[in-house]
């Protein structure tokens, strides 16, 4: 349990911000078969 004491509060908002960026950089660069609306991987469409 000492790993966990060492994560900072920095480290989880660098790890938050990256994981972001992966989402977005996936729905620009996927086709929407994959990642758009109606995507089986990362579905973009609204719902009501």
């Amino acid at each position: 349990m000492d790993w966990l004491a060492q994560i900072t509060v920095g480290e989880v908002i660098m790890t938050f911000l990256a994981c972001c960026l992966i989402h977005e950089a996936l729905v620009f660069l996927l086709p929407d078969a994959i990642a758009g609306p109606g995507g089986w991987l990362i579905n973009t469409e609204v719902q009501d």
